[in-house]
């Protein structure tokens, strides 16, 4: 069994869980959110607990429980309280702005690059380089951060890019003169 499976996920109040038919549905202050469970794998709603567990010890079933577990957690965490990645711009003339539910960069290329929020993420901009981006669905949030993250990586020379909050960036001598 595994040891992240095994846990009990707790529903904290104002968040309402739904399962019906393998699709289970958490409700929240902040949106709703859907996840299909897959065959093999049992979900229990108990009264401030959810339980899962699996219908039948095997390989495939064993894959499934640990990471079926983790998604509905963040389901819940997602609705009741948020989830944000924080990103920082070290760079002469590097700034961001939003505008509506875009987000534009000036990272020093030819052009501004451009993102659009999907649905239930937003972004916010602290003093023109910090930058956050908010959500209910934790791998959305990720994959829009990293995403914006690859467009200028931090260079290990001076550091300039952009980067997470809590990032380290591991910096080369460079030349060394005579």
């Amino acid at each position: 069994m595994s040891r992240i499976g095994k846990l009990a996920i707790t529903i904290p109040s104002g968040v309402n869980v739904k399962l019906e038919n393998q699709v289970l549905t958490v409700k929240g202050k902040y949106g709703e959110l859907t996840h299909n469970i897959p065959s093999g794998i049992l979900v229990l709603i108990e009264e401030s607990n959810i339980k899962v567990t699996m219908e039948v010890e095997s390989r495939l079933n064993r894959q499934k429980y640990g990471l079926t577990r983790t998604l509905i957690n963040n389901m819940v965490i997602g609705v009741s309280q948020k989830f944000e990645r924080r990103l920082q711009m070290l760079g002469v003339g590097y700034r961001s702005q939003v505008e509506g539910s875009k987000l534009t960069l000036n990272v020093g290329l030819s052009h501004p690059v451009t993102f659009t929020a999907p649905s239930n993420i937003a972004f916010q901009v602290e003093g023109n380089t910090n930058i956050i981006v908010s959500g209910i669905d934790k791998e959305k949030v990720g994959l829009l951060a990293s995403q914006i993250r690859s467009v200028r990586p931090p260079e290990p020379y001076k550091g300039k890019g952009i980067r997470y909050l809590d990032e380290k960036v591991l910096r080369k001598a460079g030349k060394s003169g005579k």
